[in-house]
């Protein structure tokens, strides 16, 4: 990329729009990190073995669902609602935003994770912050691409959700997204957590002070989002297909 080309998108990353979406993507990601990370909390504290306890994963699962929606919804109009590092990674691989941009991204949902966790910590002072962990039988591969195909389903999802193509179906989006993450959390939630977001899954990890397997939560969904976007965008809806082809492959095929 040219030096002047490069400049000026970085210009263009720095306008008072710009910031505004960075401060929106700062209080979407610090009430969804706050919200699920404080479940989890909750949820052992009120449970003695909230490991084993099947309520505790259905609570954190919920709190996904309905953290991830709202704040999804209330950045949507000012940044786009990403609320995680591996969207923005998915839509800067499908040239929906510019690099320099999606790094301010990243270092608003970094900060705002780190904030809510360190929250978390003060205001409940004999508790400790739950990091991700995968379990025992679980290997770093296998929870690393048990990440991956769950946070490529969310992206996957995002990419639908935000397509002008659906018309009205946009404006239940935010509602699916929480739904798919929900979905995600219990199908993956006693393997390797079911962050499928590396700001949740860093942010935790400073405050607990554990780092082992970090990495699970970065290679795998930063790859799976990379390819929601390019799977979406290239082969199953590249913009040159008619809008009616959205709905199915026939027109008998209602949504």
């Amino acid at each position: 990329m040219p030096p002047l080309a490069l400049s000026s998108r970085f210009r263009q990353s720095i306008t008072p729009d710009a910031l505004r979406s960075y401060l929106a993507e700062f209080i979407s990601t610090f009430f969804f990190v706050f919200a699920v990370v404080g479940s989890s909390m909750a949820s052992k504290k009120l449970t003695l073995e909230a490991e084993g306890d099947p309520s505790s994963l259905v609570t954190v699962a919920i709190a996904n669902t309905f953290a991830l929606s709202s704040a999804v919804y209330i950045a949507a109009g000012a940044s786009g609602g990403h609320v995680n590092p591996a969207v923005t990674f998915g839509m800067a691989v499908g040239g929906h935003i510019s690099v320099p941009t999606a790094l301010f991204y990243w270092l608003s949902q970094m900060l705002a994770s780190v904030f809510a966790s360190l929250v978390l910590r003060v205001m409940t002072v004999s508790q400790r912050v739950p990091a991700y962990a995968i379990a025992e039988e679980m290997t770093g591969f296998g929870a690393s691409m048990l990440e991956g195909l769950l946070t490529f389903v969310l992206v996957y999802t995002v990419y639908a959700c935000s397509d002008p193509r659906r018309g009205p179906l946009v404006a239940i989006g935010p509602l699916v997204i929480g739904l798919t993450a929900g979905a995600g959390v219990l199908a993956a939630g006693p393997f390797s957590g079911g962050s499928m977001n590396p700001a949740c899954a860093f942010g935790s990890a400073v405050i607990a002070g554990k780092f082992k397997n970090q990495a699970v939560y970065w290679v795998g969904p930063l790859l799976g989002a990379a390819a929601a976007g390019l799977v979406y965008d290239n082969v199953l809806f590249p913009p040159e297909v008619p809008a009616d082809s959205i709905r199915g492959l026939s027109d008998g095929v209602g949504v």
